[in-house]
Parts: structure tokens; sequence; C-alpha cells
């Protein structure tokens, strides 16, 4: 099949100046709806607009923002402009011999799957939901369950372009500074318009998955070393409510895209058929308390037990192994409207007791989280502010309302930069800002750049004020 070449008519350079629109005062927030703030939140359709919009954002500066996947205050603006930029969402280009695709930032990873599944490629990485733009894939260096085989998101970007602060567009390549700085600068270096995107070839839309339990946290590891390799995905639910010899039992589940021959008659008809499942929204209220401990220790009990103690090769759809709560429209609602907060840290290898002494602390608070993972993280990727370095990362959700839970979390961040790790920025509501120097050894040649680039802070955040950035 021949390359699709469509010619890009957008302008390299933004125009001069126009009125922008004022926007419409909006209360916004992360996933985690724990700290919403008001702002004028405008919707560019195309480059103009967006240039438009950063000249004339104001004193309170502004930030991009996707589809509002990151768990905390990244993409909010307190009393300034909110830019979304879900509006420019064109498929650029897609050249289906080489596996390279252009698109605006504001596409987001799900429609991506439904154009280039059926054509036999597949996005190189993808975290637990699909509902989140290529810009915001960018800026947040998002990371999945290979990053011990394919690194972060960005390291399969060969280029983006850039609306810096002063209202120009850059093209910038992968092997710069500037582009270092954007990949997980969290939208602070500048717009994020497009990308070119290099794909992962796929022969089918299904994953071919083995799942094994662990009786416990070194069961686990062990299995994730010894293992991991043979894999291009891999991933483990822990139950972090478990004590005793049972402290940080698992469900191990790893995974490779399903070759054609694998396929059953039936799904061979239309091996690349891309058809998430889709269930009813999470109501809008639901009373504060529903995830206690009481209820979270039966689902984990159950969802444990029920699990294969050893089962391979079963055919998942994408979604299923990849995805599978966005199956439930609105699922952050289960939280109640206290909201939730997510933590994730990483520490790297080598520092097995202390990751061993954080699940524990965890398990004797009795924090009552059904999403928990570990990973293995492979590579560091090279961006400044990028979240991945070789090691152990766990990620845990936990109700806002939990008694003692910023002391608990405080206490964990001392523990993970004691151990030379960090926090992940993009899952973040509440860190402090002393804290993320001390995790982040780039961050003053990400701030001298950034102060270079935009010196009147144009580009700014909830974030960015909280944490110095």
């Amino acid at each position: 099949m021949p390359a699709d070449t469509t010619p890009d008519t957008a302008p390299p350079t933004a125009p001069a100046a126009a009125p922008a629109p004022t926007g419409v005062p909006t209360s916004v927030s992360g996933w985690g709806r724990t700290a919403p703030s008001t702002a004028r939140v405008l919707r560019p359709r195309s480059y103009a607009e967006a240039a438009d919009a950063v000249r004339a954002c104001g004193a309170r500066g502004t930030i991009a923002r996707g589809l509002g996947r990151a768990y905390g205050d990244a993409a909010q603006n307190a009393g300034g402009a909110v830019l979304d930029m879900t509006g420019l969402d064109r498929i650029r280009t897609v050249d289906v011999e080489a596996g390279v695709v252009v698109c605006d930032a504001g596409v987001s990873l799900h429609r991506l799957m439904e154009v280039l599944l059926p054509l036999g490629w597949f996005v190189p990485v993808t975290p637990g939901t699909r509902y989140v733009t290529v810009g915001g894939a960018i800026g947040a260096d998002i990371h999945g369950k290979n990053h011990h085989v394919s690194g972060s998101f960005t390291r399969h970007v060969l280029d983006l372009e850039l609306l810096t602060a002063d209202g120009t567009v850059r093209t910038v390549s992968a092997d710069s500074a500037l582009f270092d700085a954007t990949a997980g600068g969290m939208g602070l270096t500048g717009v994020i318009l497009r990308a070119t995107i290099q794909l992962l070839p796929v022969q089918t839309s299904l994953m071919a998955v083995d799942t094994e339990r662990a009786v416990d946290l070194d069961d686990l590891m062990t299995r994730l070393e010894s293992g991991d390799h043979r894999y291009r995905y891999s991933v483990a639910w822990i139950d972090l409510l478990a004590r005793g010899a049972a402290t940080g039992r698992s469900v191990l589940t790893r995974g490779e895209h399903a070759p054609l021959d694998m396929l059953p008659p039936r799904a061979a008809r239309s091996p690349l058929a891309f058809r998430p499942r889709r269930l009813p929204a999470a109501p809008s209220f639901l009373p504060e308390g529903l995830l206690g401990r009481a209820s979270v220790t039966a689902f984990n009990e159950l969802w444990y037990r029920r699990a294969p103690k050893h089962r391979t090769g079963e055919l998942q759809r994408i979604s299923t192994f990849f995805h599978p709560l966005d199956g439930v429209p609105h699922w952050n609602r289960v939280y109640g409207r206290g909201g939730f907060v997510q933590y994730q840290f990483v520490v790297g290898y080598g520092q097995e007791e202390a990751l061993r002494a954080i699940v524990r602390r965890i398990s004797r608070h009795g924090c009552p989280s059904f999403l928990a993972v570990l990973k293995r993280f492979g590579e560091a990727d090279p961006g400044w502010l990028s979240f991945p370095l070789p090691g152990w990362t766990l990620a845990l959700d936990i109700p806002a309302n939990l008694p003692g839970l910023g002391a608990l979390l405080d206490d964990l961040d001392e523990q993970v930069a004691g151990a030379g790790g960090r926090v992940y920025l993009a899952k973040d509501a509440r860190m402090r800002p002393e804290i993320v120097e001390r995790m982040y050894p780039m961050l003053p040649q990400f701030r001298s750049l950034r102060a270079e680039l935009d010196p009147r802070g144009v580009l700014t955040s909830d974030m960015a004020r909280r944490l110095g950035l």
C-alpha cells in the first residue's frame, strides 16, 4: 500500500496577532478531582488561534490541556487561561510503509488506534488509558507496560512543533535540548502543536497473555526479574492490604501482540478489528466511603482468588489488556466527591529493601487501594523531567479523605528521595517543592532553559507555581 502523503497546510510559523477569544471561566480539575481551580478555558481550532491565545493570555499566563487525565493540577491555571487543545485533532499524514504518523497534539491515542490498527500499526507506548492526547503524552512523557523494552513515549517521537511563549512556532528535533526539556516538561516549555511518531507493527488487534499468581512481594520480584525479558509487556496487580506472609501478594500479567497464526478462524477473518467494549458510566454521585478498607479488602481477596495460578496464551482484546478501566466512563467518580490521590514512585535497582519497606508501610496504614500496580523500568529516558529510571515503580490510588494520608505520603516522599528515586509529576497533586529538587537532578537546567524561553512566565500552571518548576 503506498504511503499517504497528504500535504500539511498549516503554516510553519504563526501569523501576526489577532484579537483572541476571552474564554469561559470554568472550574478545572485533574482526574483525581482533589484541587479544582477556575480558569478561562479557550479551545483553539488552528495554530493561529493558539498563538493568539498565548500572546493575549494575561498576567496569570496559560497552560495547554488535553483530555484531563493528569491526576493532579498539571493542566490547571487558577485565575489565568487554559488552552483546550482537543480542537486541534487532525491526523495529517500516515506513511503505512514506514509506520510513521504526523498528527496534531489534540489527537487522542484512542483515535490513533482506530485509524492505525486496521493498517497494521500500533502506538509504541500506551499508559493505562487511551484517552490521552498526543500532546499530553509528550508533556508527561508517558510510559506503559513495555518500558523495560521500549522506553517512554517520547523515545518514539521523531520531531514536534512547539508554540513558545513569544508566539513563535518552532520545529524541535529529538536530538535537541529543547526536546529534552519538553519531554516530560509538563507543558511549561511551550504548547505542543504537532508530532511525528514512529509506530509499532502488529499483525492483529489481539494480545497473547500469560497470567500467574505470586504469593508475596519477594516471589513477585523474582518472577519479574527472571521472566520479563521474554515479554514486551509486563505488569502486576498487587494487594496492598494483605499483611504478614501474604504482604505484596500479586497477580502478574504479561503479554505480546498475538501473531496471525494464533487466531481462531472467526477472529482471523478480521484480525485487525478494534472494537473496545463500553459499559455504562459511573453515576455522577456516589456516597463517600464506598471504597473503604472493608470493601477494598473484600475486592482484593476476590480478585486474587479468582486469578489463575498459571495460565498461558489467553487471547485478549487490546482494550482489555491495556485499558480495562476505559470501559467504564468517568470511573474516577467511584471515589466520591472528595476525589482520590494517585501516588506513583520509582526506586532504582539495588533499592529493593526500600521498596519492601514502603509496601509494608502502606499495608500497615491500611490504604484501601484496589488499583495498585508494580512494574519494572528499563533504561532512563533523556527528558530532563521524565519520570522513569531503571528500577521498580509502584502506583496506587488512595481516597483523598483517608485519615493521615498527607503525613503518610510526605514520609513516603522522604523514603523515595532517600533511595534516589522520584515521584511522577503527571500524577502528583501534593508534593512539596523542596522534595522535587532532590528527586529531579536536571531541574536547575530545566528552570534555566524555561527562563530563557519564557522570561515573563507566560506558560504556567497550578503545579508549576506549587512546585516552583
